[in-house]
Order: C-alpha cells, then sequence, then structure tokens
C-alpha cells in the first residue's frame, strides 16, 4: 500500500464504516439501538488506520470553544425564532422532516443516551473532521492530498465541501451548510484539524445538551 492510500484509509475510513453502519440500520432495522454499533465500527476504524494521522492538541483552544459555541447558536437559532422547518425547503421526499427516529422510551434509556451524547461529542467530530476538512478539503485540490497543507484555499474545495456538509444534514441543510462554511474558514485560520475537532465537539456537545434538556429530539435525526 502506499503512503497516499494508507493516509486515505486513515482520513476516509472512519467515516465509511460510520456512514455504511448508518445506512444498514436504516435499510434494514430502522432501529437507533445499533447506534452503538455505529461507534465501535468507527473506533475500529480510527485504530487500525487513523492514529498517524490525528491530533487532539489545538492550537487555538478559545477561539475553537467560540466557534463551537457560535455554530451551535447557528444550529437552534432559525427553529427558536423562526419556526421555519415545516417549509417544503426543508421537507420534502429529498432530505426528509425534521422528526425524531427514536423509538418510544429511547430519550429514557440511559444507556442509549450515554452512548449517544458520548458517539455525538467524541467520535463524530473526529470522524467527520477527518473526512471532510482533513481529506475531502485536500482531495479536490490534488488528488495525491497529502502534497496538499491543511487549510489551503481553492474555492472548489471551500464550498464544495461546505455544500457536501450540508446536504449530509437532511432537513437542516442550510444551518449545516453555514455551520459548514464556519468550520472550512476555521480550517483555514487555525491549519488544524485539532482545532475543527475540538470546535466540533463543543457544538455537538452543546446541541446534545440542549436536545435532552428540552426534549428536542428532532435534532438527533
Amino acid at each position: 500500500m502506499t503512503a497516499t492510500a494508507r493516509a486515505t484509509a486513515g482520513y476516509v475510513a472512519p467515516f465509511a464504516a460510520f456512514v455504511g453502519f448508518m445506512a444498514i440500520e436504516n435499510l434494514l432495522f430502522h432501529s437507533q439501538h445499533l447506534y452503538a454499533l455505529r461507534c465501535l465500527a468507527a473506533l475500529a476504524a480510527l485504530a487500525l488506520f487513523s492514529r498517524p494521522y490525528l491530533s487532539f492538541r489545538p492550537g487555538r483552544p478559545l477561539g475553537s470553544i467560540a466557534i463551537g459555541i457560535a455554530v451551535f447558536a447557528i444550529w437552534i437559532a432559525p427553529d427558536a425564532l423562526f419556526g421555519y422547518r415545516h417549509y417544503w425547503l426543508f421537507e420534502n421526499a429529498i432530505v426528509g422532516k425534521a422528526a425524531s427516529t427514536l423509538a418510544p422510551g429511547d430519550g429514557a434509556s440511559y444507556g442509549f443516551l450515554a452512548s449517544r451524547i458520548l458517539g455525538s461529542t467524541l467520535l463524530v467530530p473526529v470522524v467527520e473532521e477527518l473526512f471532510w476538512r482533513g481529506w475531502l478539503m485536500r482531495w479536490l485540490i490534488r488528488p495525491d492530498f497529502t502534497r496538499v497543507a491543511l487549510g489551503t484555499y481553492a474555492p472548489l474545495a471551500f464550498w464544495g465541501v461546505a455544500l457536501l456538509f450540508g446536504s449530509e444534514h437532511g432537513p437542516y441543510w442550510e444551518v449545516g451548510l453555514l455551520a459548514g462554511i464556519v468550520y472550512n474558514w476555521w480550517m483555514l485560520r487555525t491549519r488544524s484539524l485539532a482545532d475543527c475537532i475540538l470546535a466540533h465537539a463543543v457544538t455537538n456537545g452543546a446541541l446534545s445538551a440542549y436536545v435532552v434538556s428540552t426534549g428536542a429530539w428532532r435534532y438527533w435525526l
């Protein structure tokens, strides 16, 4: 395996494992009780492929925390202020609808809540930042992405990743797009995967706390 192929596996495999198990859940089981298995698959991929490419030492921790809180505000503000989520742009056959897929009683299950909170806060930011801003943002500039420095700007890479990141979030595509723009900008400013992971973790942790404390399960699609 070439160095580029090893690096590709390190940046892409955890995301592929996580999304692959999610697709299996949705197609075959329609249950989020397998969320822990999804996380275990991603963790296994991280352990096998990603360790040489990971850093958890942000250069701008306070700024990253502030960015994470700002993105959290972006995520919940439209619903809280305007309540437009049920217009056709955000509820259709393509993007789905902002409705919880949790089964009755899941919100009262401490085991499920613990796995979901920990997965959303500690695992998903690592998996997604490796893929979106660690790999794809560079690969769109040059397929031999290891020769492209983190945080290198190119219009196609910046806006393409932002659009794809937004589309990943279904009926929340517009706030996902804004979040993608902010995270991409932060990567340009810091050139640090660790800073983007921290910002993303703060966003997801704050959103998890909001979901659990308010019962707004629709944010956990």
